[in-house]
């Protein structure tokens, strides 16, 4: 249907060259976009690009750098020639109770998460006013809404995230753009791969709690993803989206 074709849109994924930035851009390069996949492994990029075919390209990004957020931006244009669609998915998290964080650790993670995806959109607003609009897609977390003892900096982002995605919807409006976000549950990635050997109960707790009987899959975001960058979602603008097979429903 045409009000999922993304032919001749291009998207920006960062952290898209694994997990869910990777499952995303294979839902959007399959709709008909283009994308540029950013990230820090240039290796690890260069090979998930490679996997995505002639539409797809890596950049060589840290989120973190302001000026690097522009030369990304800049690098889409220059190779596909417009910029439709930004997908912030770049992040990290540190694991320990709270106490016991450093101020270098809280800062780490505060800035993948949260400054970086800021700094990315606004690098990517001039660009998709003049593309006549543009999508933007925020990647939160159920953190976002629940509490979670050993991941205090992760969650502060992740919430942060979700009210900026409000903002910018509400500022942003006027120009065409749409900013919404998607709140991912227990997803299968290296990330959660780390709370899993953390919390060695955590993987049935999961399962009993989730109706859909269990985890999720980078995939599984792929097509909320599309829908977000579609015309479909062109009156939808500052909502956050759970993806989590019923997790935070269930009592």
């Amino acid at each position: 249907m045409s009000m999922f074709d993304l032919t001749g849109r291009v998207a920006i994924v960062t952290g898209g060259n694994g997990g869910i930035g990777l499952g995303i851009a294979q839902g959007l390069v399959a709709a008909g976009a283009a994308v540029v996949l950013a990230g820090r492994d240039a290796a690890k990029g260069a090979r998930a690009a490679r996997g995505l075919g002639a539409r797809a390209a890596f950049v060589r990004a840290d989120v973190t750098a302001e000026a690097e957020g522009a030369a990304l931006v800049a690098a889409a244009e220059a190779r596909f020639g417009r910029l439709d669609i930004v997908v912030n998915n770049a992040g990290t998290t540190v694991r320990k109770p709270p106490e016991l964080y450093t101020l270098a650790e809280w800062h780490r993670v505060i800035d993948t998460n949260l400054t970086g995806a800021f700094v990315l959109c606004q690098a990517a607003h001039p660009a998709m006013r003049r593309a006549g609009g543009g999508k933007i897609i925020n990647i939160a977390s159920m953190n976002a809404i629940f509490g979670a003892p050993h991941n205090v900096p992760y969650a502060a982002s992740k919430g942060g995230i979700a009210a900026m995605t409000r903002g910018l919807a509400t500022a942003w409006a006027a120009d065409n753009i749409q900013v919404n976000a998607i709140l991912p549950g227990w997803i299968e990635t290296e990330m959660t791969d780390g709370a899993r050997a953390l919390l060695p109960e955590l993987h049935g707790q999961v399962l009993a709690r989730t109706p859909a009987g269990r985890w999720g899959r980078p995939q599984d975001l792929a097509g909320l993803a599309v829908f977000l960058s579609a015309p479909a979602s062109d009156f939808i603008t500052g909502t956050a989206i759970p993806a989590d097979g019923g997790y935070s429903v269930r009592a």
